[in-house]
């Protein structure tokens, strides 16, 4: 399941094909996009058909917010009042291109022991076994330092051989010079992961930082 999606060619035409993946993202992520599934067991999965694009991390990392930012629709992907508790796979319908996949948030300390057990059975086997996934967005808050757990979902991700692009979120409460030394450790982290993709993206959704880069790099995905 791990792909190789080529980035837009910085020589001579560098500049015309990321103005290209730009507006392909802009286009594709101003289309309809509506909840459309939801599923809390391997067997109430929805049949493979159009790629798929999950978003994971910790809990309050801020998954909603940004796919609500993606999308243009600040009501669309809800988090949950309590952080942990939601253990559903949330399906959404972008254009009839794409389906965007909101996974429950891992990490959270006062999650009950089944909820943090569904990453290593429910979620590590939809990972692992769906044909459709292209690539999981693995958010992290730029604000503070990387936790055990993320290696741990890291190492999770490699083993399902399915590429996973690691994304700041927040990033507009980091200073620049620190913002630098986040990006550039995140950077080293994902060389050494085999399933990491090799381009780390920073966003902000008080901002719209990398909310344009984003959305050019999940068109790359989806079907035409």
């Amino acid at each position: 399941m791990a792909d190789h999606t080529p980035e837009p060619d910085r020589g001579t035409n560098g500049a015309e094909a990321e103005l290209a993946a730009l507006e392909a993202g802009r286009l594709l992520f101003a289309g309809p996009c509506d909840f459309f599934f939801a599923a809390q067991k391997l067997d109430q999965l929805p049949a493979p058909g159009r790629p798929e694009v999950a978003f994971a991390g910790r809990s309050n990392v801020g998954k909603s917010s940004l796919i609500n930012a993606l999308t243009s629709r600040a009501g669309l992907a809800r988090a949950s009042h309590q952080p942990g508790r939601t253990r559903q796979l949330n399906f959404f319908n972008l254009g009839g291109r794409l389906d965007l996949v909101d996974m429950p948030g891992y990490g959270y300390a006062e999650a009950a022991k089944s909820v943090k057990e569904d990453w290593q059975g429910m979620m590590f086997a939809y990972l692992r076994g769906r044909a459709t996934l292209r690539r999981v967005v693995l958010l992290l808050d730029a604000r503070i330092e990387f936790k055990a757990v993320d290696f741990e979902v890291m190492d999770l991700l490699d083993r399902a051989a399915v590429t996973y692009q690691m994304v700041l979120t927040k990033v507009d409460a980091v200073k620049p010079p620190a913002l630098t030394r986040k990006h550039d450790a995140t950077l080293a982290l994902g060389q050494k992961h085999p399933a990491a993709h090799p381009v780390v993206l920073a966003t902000s959704r008080e901002t719209g930082a990398g909310i344009a880069e984003l959305r050019a790099a999940l068109a790359s995905l989806a079907s035409t």
